[in-house]
């Protein structure tokens, strides 16, 4: 039988997880992803902006939101 060797930094062992808790509610997980992208619609272009290209950092910034909402999701799943 062989013994884990604790490395250096790694101090899962004793101490919990930090993070999201251990569930996850994935009609939370929903809500929050779908409010995000309700937000996506709110994001106007001006009057002299006519390809959007203003608009899209901030549509890109809330679709990165919505990615690490379901990337820290899957985190969590994996630890339970």
């Amino acid at each position: 039988m062989s013994t884990p060797i604790p490395q250096p930094g790694n101090s899962s062992a004793e101490s919990p997880v930090p993070g999201p808790p251990r569930t996850v509610d994935p009609d939370t997980i929903r809500s929050d992803v779908d409010s995000l992208l309700a937000r996506l619609g709110d994001i106007e272009q001006g009057p002299n902006d006519q390809h959007g290209a203003g608009v899209i950092p901030h549509k890109a910034h809330i679709l990165e939101q919505a990615h690490e909402v379901l990337v820290q999701a899957l985190a969590s799943v994996d630890r339970v």
